[in-house]
């Protein structure tokens, strides 16, 4: 690819996320935003197809004998934060800087992967593409990926173009929310009548807080556990009778899920757990497989993250690969830079080969 061609890629790829920022997205209502994705891939001849607010394209010639790889990103953002010092829907470049809620997580890898699209698309591969740009990723929605996913054809391995420094993050933690309850009963405080709910609780919160998950992944860490909700009490004098608290539980790959809550509600003494959903399980891709490979083979370096993306959803090898650094995703003044995105570019066509 010419200088030219290249720079005209990327000039398309900020455009059209300056488009997106300027489009407010947050999840479950991005159908704007879908609605101006639409109309650039349909202008770049891309013919896309639409299932709520994903839109996906297949590559030419299309061929089942073949393996397909993914491209995947997401249109959604979170809502900003209120410490931005800047209008978050308007778009503005200073010197590398792309300013805008959603650039970095992921706008960049959402526009970038696009434009690897546009190029191969028309090109004789040993493989099949196709590009996903999915709903409601900041939520685990229903209506996301995880429903357009019953729509595509078989695929065989995914990148999904979270910002991950442009480094392979070839494992994830899965998460889990449960919902913790103590009943108590309720009375005069100054009588001390009733049962204290919060003191019903004490004892499983105590345990919650020391537990330790022993198999420790190398890539990910221990699974872990966090008490961060606690709910009790309507007055001063009043026993509490009902006590509420959350569980933020993060898995490696050696965890399932269904069986980290039943080990939890085992040794819950007084209190009953309910699990929000047992779908969003760790995912992780072998190091041998070839885009991996290929991946080391260009000098990067693969590690794992804490932190969820639709990967969970994914029953298919996938690993997230994205320009933008984690620590600016969902923060004021939230930014990508354009020699990221330009820099991603070369990197994924290097990639698939």
């Amino acid at each position: 690819m010419s200088i030219e061609e290249k720079s005209r890629y990327v000039n398309d790829a900020v455009e059209l996320l300056k488009e997106l920022i300027a489009t407010p997205r947050a999840s479950r209502n991005e159908t704007e935003a879908a609605d101006v994705m639409e109309q650039r891939m349909a202008q770049w001849g891309l013919n896309p197809q639409r299932e709520a607010n994903n839109l996906w394209a297949v590559s030419d010639n299309f061929d089942e004998a073949k393996q397909t790889i993914l491209l995947n990103a997401h249109i959604d953002t979170v809502k900003p934060v209120k410490t931005w010092t800047r209008d978050p829907y308007e778009p503005e470049v200073i010197g590398d800087k792309l300013f805008g809620i959603g650039a970095n997580d992921c706008g960049g890898g959402l526009v970038t992967l696009l434009q690897v699209f546009r190029i191969l698309k028309g090109r004789k591969l040993p493989f099949n593409l196709i590009y996903l740009a999915s709903a409601e990723e900041e939520v685990s929605g229903k209506n996301g990926i995880e429903h357009v996913l019953l729509l595509l054809p078989k695929i065989d391995v995914a990148i999904v173009g979270e910002p991950t420094g442009m480094q392979p993050a070839i494992a994830e933690k899965g998460l889990m929310v449960i919902d913790g309850y103590a009943k108590g009963v309720s009375g005069h405080a100054a009588r001390n009548e009733g049962v204290n709910a919060i003191y019903e609780a004490l004892d499983d919160l105590v345990w919650l807080r020391d537990y330790k998950f022993t198999k420790e992944s190398p890539l990910l860490g221990a699974t872990k556990m966090t008490v961060t909700q606690v709910e009790s009490g309507t007055q001063h004098n009043v026993i509490p009778d009902s006590l509420h608290f959350v569980i933020d539980v993060r898995t490696n790959e050696f965890y399932q899920n269904e069986f980290v809550f039943a080990f939890l509600q085992k040794h819950m003494k007084r209190c009953t757990l309910e699990a929000r959903s047992f779908r969003l399980h760790s995912s992780s891709i072998p190091v041998e497989h070839p885009l991996v490979k290929r991946c080391l083979e260009l000098g990067l370096k693969p590690f794992g993250s804490p932190t969820l993306s639709d990967q969970a959803l994914m029953s298919f090898p996938s690993f997230k690969l994205g320009p933008g650094e984690s620590s600016r995703s969902h923060s004021a003044d939230e930014f990508i830079c354009i020699s990221e995105m330009e820099h991603a570019l070369e990197t994924y066509l290097k990639i698939i080969p």
